[in-house]
C-alpha cells in the first residue's frame, strides 16, 4: 500500500481556510455584540426622549394652571382633558397631532379628543404614545405596539388624605395622569358613532 503524499500546498490551503473561518467567527461575534449595544442605546435614547417630553408637558401644565388661576377668566376644570401639546411653543417631530384611525405609529405621540354624545362638543381627550422599543414609562414596562395614554386632570388640596376629591376641596393645579388605554378606545368608538 501506498501512503498518501501530503503536499505543502494542501496544508497551506487548509491553514488559509482555518484562518478565514476564525476571522469570520471573530467578525460575527463582534457584529453580534455591536448589535446588542446598538439596541441598548436605541432603548436608552427612546427612554430619555419619552421622559423629556413628559417633563416638558408637565412643566407646561404648571404654567397653564398658574395662568388659569391668575386670570380668573377660566377655571382649572375647563382645562381637564385638553391637549397639553397645544400649550408648548416647541413642536415635537414625534407629535402627529390628532390621532387618525387607530393608534399612532410606533415612536409617535398623538392626541385623541373625546366627544360628548349629547352636545357634540369636545370632551376630555387622551394623549397617546406608542413605543418603538421595550422601555419603562413611569415604572411600567412598555412593549412595542402597546400604546400608553395620559389625560390632563386637576390636582386638589387633599386635606382628608384619602386621595378622593370632596366638593369642598378646591383644585390647586393641573397634572398629567396615566389612564388605561381601554378607556380611550371606548371613548374613541363612542365619538365615531
Amino acid at each position: 500500500m501506498r501512503q498518501p503524499v501530503w503536499s505543502s500546498a494542501s496544508g497551506l490551503a487548509n491553514a488559509r481556510r482555518m484562518r478565514l473561518f476564525v476571522a469570520l467567527l471573530v467578525l460575527f461575534t463582534l457584529w453580534w455584540v455591536l448589535l446588542g449595544k446598538l439596541e441598548g442605546e436605541l432603548q436608552r435614547a427612546e427612554q430619555q426622549s419619552v421622559n423629556m417630553v413628559l417633563s416638558q408637558l408637565r412643566a407646561a401644565l404648571v404654567v397653564k394652571g398658574a395662568e388659569a388661576m391668575l386670570s380668573r377668566q377660566g377655571s382649572l376644570e375647563e382645562l381637564e382633558g385638553r391637549n397639553p401639546f397645544e400649550w408648548l411653543d416647541h413642536q415635537w417631530p414625534m407629535y402627529t397631532g390628532e390621532c387618525s384611525d387607530g393608534e399612532p405609529k410606533q415612536g409617535d405621540w398623538c392626541f385623541r379628543p373625546g366627544q360628548q354624545k349629547e352636545t357634540g362638543e369636545d370632551g376630555k381627550g387622551w394623549l397617546i404614545y406608542n413605543p418603538k422599543q421595550p422601555i419603562t414609562i413611569e415604572g411600567q414596562l412598555a412593549e412595542p405596539g402597546h400604546p400608553f395614554a395620559w389625560t390632563v386632570t386637576t390636582e386638589f388640596a387633599n386635606r382628608s388624605r384619602n386621595n378622593l376629591r370632596v366638593q369642598a376641596q378646591r383644585p390647586t393645579g393641573l397634572k398629567l395622569v396615566p389612564v388605561p388605554l381601554t378607556e380611550t378606545t371606548v371613548s374613541g368608538q363612542d365619538a365615531s358613532r
